[in-house]
């Protein structure tokens, strides 16, 4: 368990009449931007830590692997969303600083250089320890150089029967301008020497790579000595470009990728139907404006000049590469199956044991409330609840949000199944979860066609919570049954992300979620809820009302300490809140996976806090809010993360723990990330993370790894 003491309350916090005239003077201005980490700085330093996992020895190769393009698919979003947003800021003149008083113009200049160094660092890594390794253990991908004569032959037959009469070049003249090119699609501009058969001679062409055709192509086993081999797609285009252009001489092929402004713009005002709008946005979004241009690192510098005028970017936007444009399709090695040295060891989720011989989920729910840990206990109990309640003739209705689920998933096939069997289902799908959007709007025809009811949430506010409520006659009682979770109803994430779930009966609960279900299909006032804390209206108040209430403990002489776990801090209010509580002399723990804009241990204001952040084999998804409340403690679960769009601008629900047992094994569990010192850094008042060190001889803690341990058996 963590022994880090709380520090006494800060002098600076003192109230008493002999201080009356100097507490002005002596209390910190917590407006000052200098107490805060810019949230796009911040977001940079975590993809940072998510690329360092890829140099942990400790980790198996493929996963490492897996690191490095986790990495790469990160940079891609933020470039896509993040620098987007702010080059948009600044073209519209509306340059907007945060809370940090850093100006768009400057946040680009840093982000310009970390991106650049880090991105350097990242092929690096590929080039000098990942493929090399993976080469040992028999797994390459071969360059044209190394090709034997039966390799190429098989290249050539590929290239000629696949990809040739898929390819369309494009020379560049005056008839044939350049081209519109599609969203992080694999391009090359050629070179090009001689007159062709209409007596162009421009010099130039450009070659989109065909989108339908896999990047990286397995070798066939007789043509191998051993192991897989694989060649990339560039390779096979690079080695015959000449084929492409008959007659003339091709004097260098260089591939490129260009990055665009990916981000949906719905004026709520203008929206008469959603979907329809969403669908045409989804086509604006591959032709966005250019924020980033990737260039092989051979290609020539007045080409890639060339390439910048005609997407009207500047020099510090592009990115020379040493490797693939697109490392994310390299996935399809990283996820192989047979290689199991090279993976994480595999496990089975666990049930707990209410749960284990359960035919009846509405019966055990009705006697106790059911916690589940995604991924260490299984996400089955929930499919298996919607499925029971599909069947179940005594059921009346489901109603349920969909966020991120995907259109074929057993979620979906559950809700379908209860509209042809005649329920009332209703689910509040969420068309606008970023890069769901097409899928989202799949599922919800699909319900459509069964027969549910499909409610697209509130315009201009994204239906973020999770939640799912069962009406079933019992008797002459409609009995409610209600799921509340941290994370998205998508059973694949289940196994990959953490997440914490809430299976209950309890009447009050149950009839907060039918109320909150009531506002987002209906229209009338705010509803006034018992248990939950919901955003747009209760959460954020209800939780600087309960950070404010551990520094009135502190000062009662009580109990009082903050434990938070969440994904991102960046919201202002909640920052200045936690600051005036460790001022006060709480002791405050933060366990922010990603983007956070506190500074923890400046003298004066933030001595009491600690921020760590773990990053693992699991993806740390679930958000938890625990108050010592004087020795009462109060825990709340929730879909919000601590920021403004979340808080203010979301549905999103906090849900009470209030049993005891069920209460001590989340807290336990989070007291596991502070004490780990195997895959936790610590955030530094500079903004910067301290990988979390052992003492000589101290044992290796490891949170993923103990949970694993306890709940799936798995030895660490």
């Amino acid at each position: 368990m963590s022994s880090r003491a709380p520090r006494k309350p800060s002098p600076l916090a003192t109230d008493t009449a002999a201080a009356n005239d100097t507490t002005a003077a002596a209390t910190p201005d917590l407006g000052e931007r200098q107490l805060y980490i810019n949230r796009e700085l911040s977001q940079l330093a975590f993809n940072t830590r998510v690329l360092d996992q890829a140099l942990d020895q400790r980790t198996p190769l493929l996963e490492r692997l897996k690191f490095l393009l986790i990495f790469s698919r990160n940079m891609d979003e933020f470039f896509e969303i993040r620098v987007a947003g702010l080059k948009g800021q600044i073209a519209l003149d509306r340059e907007l600083p945060g809370a940090d008083g850093m100006a768009p113009r400057q946040v680009l200049e840093e982000i310009a250089a970390i991106a650049h160094r880090q991105i350097e660092r990242q092929y690096a890594i590929l080039n000098e320890r990942i493929l090399p390794e993976l080469a040992a253990n028999n797994i390459r991908i071969l360059r044209r150089d190394e090709w034997t004569h039966k390799q190429k032959q098989w290249v050539r037959r590929y290239f000629r029967t696949e990809v040739a009469p898929l390819v369309t070049p494009i020379g560049l003249d005056p008839t044939h301008p350049f081209p519109l090119l599609v969203n992080k699609s694999l391009n090359f501009i050629v070179r090009l020497d001689g007159v062709d058969a209409f007596g162009r001679d421009s010099g130039l062409a450009v070659v989109p790579a065909p989108r339908v055709l896999p990047r990286l192509i397995p070798l066939p086993p007789d043509i191998v000595e051993q192991g897989d081999c694989y060649v990339l797609l560039s390779s096979i285009i690079h080695a015959h470009a000449e084929e492409l252009f008959p007659g003339m001489n091709v004097l260098g092929s260089y591939q490129f990728r260009l990055t665009r402004n990916a981000d949906l713009a719905l004026d709520p005002e203008e929206v008469e139907d959603l979907a329809l709008a969403l669908r045409g946005e989804l086509y604006s979004r591959r032709f966005g404006s250019a924020v980033r241009l990737e260039v092989a690192d051979n290609c020539p510098k007045d080409l890639s000049a060339y390439l910048l005028r005609q997407f009207g970017l500047t020099e510090s936007e592009l990115y020379e590469v040493n490797g693939p444009v697109n490392l994310a399709r390299l996935f399809r090695i990283a996820s192989k199956v047979n290689y199991p040295a090279l993976q994480y060891k595999p496990f089975v989720p666990s049930l707990p044991k209410a749960l284990e011989h359960a035919e009846d989920l509405f019966a055990v729910i009705a006697r106790r409330d059911v916690l589940l840990l995604h991924p260490y206990e299984s996400f089955t109990p929930v499919v298996d609840m919607l499925r029971q309640a599909a069947k179940d003739p005594q059921v009346l209705s489901i109603k349920q949000t969909l966020y991120r689920t995907g259109a074929d998933s057993e979620i979906v096939d559950a809700l379908v199944d209860a509209a042809r069997a005649g329920k009332e289902v209703t689910a509040v799908v969420e068309l606008r979860a970023r890069f769901d959007e097409e899928s989202n709007l799949s599922l919800a025809s699909r319900l459509q066609q069964a027969g549910a009811m499909v409610i697209y949430g509130v315009v201009g506010i994204k239906t973020h919570a999770k939640l799912m409520l069962i009406q079933r006659r019992e008797g002459s009682e409609l009995v409610r049954y209600a799921h509340m979770g941290t994370g998205n109803y998508h059973a694949g994430n289940a196994r990959l992300y953490t997440d914490y779930s809430l299976l209950t009966s309890d009447a009050a609960l149950c009839d907060d979620v039918h109320k909150l279900f009531s506002q987002l299909t209906g229209m009338g006032k705010v509803l006034r809820l018992k248990k939950l804390l919901q955003a747009p209206f209760t959460l954020k108040q209800g939780l600087l009302d309960l950070i404010a209430r551990e520094a009135e403990h502190v000062a009662a002489g009580k109990q009082a300490r903050i434990l938070i776990k969440v994904n991102a801090l960046t919201d202002s209010k909640m920052i200045r809140a936690l600051y005036q509580a460790s001022i006060a002399g709480v002791r405050i723990d933060l366990i922010v996976r990603g983007m956070c804009c506190l500074r923890p241990g400046v003298p004066g204001v933030s001595e009491n806090i600690r921020v760590r952040s773990v990053i693992g084999r699991f993806l740390e998804h679930s958000r938890a809010y625990w108050f010592a409340n004087g020795g009462d403690p109060v825990l709340y679960l929730s879909s919000a993360d601590m920021m403004e769009r979340n808080l203010d601008r979301r549905v999103e629900c906090a849900f009470p723990v209030e049993n005891r047992k069920l209460q001590q094994r989340i807290h336990a569990a989070l007291e596991l990330y502070l004490d780990d010192n195997s895959g936790a850094a610590d955030l530094q008042p500079d903004g910067s993370y301290r990988p979390a060190t052992r003492a000589t001889g101290e044992a290796v803690r490891d949170a993923q790894a103990q949970l694993l341990e306890k709940l799936c058996g798995v030895p660490a």
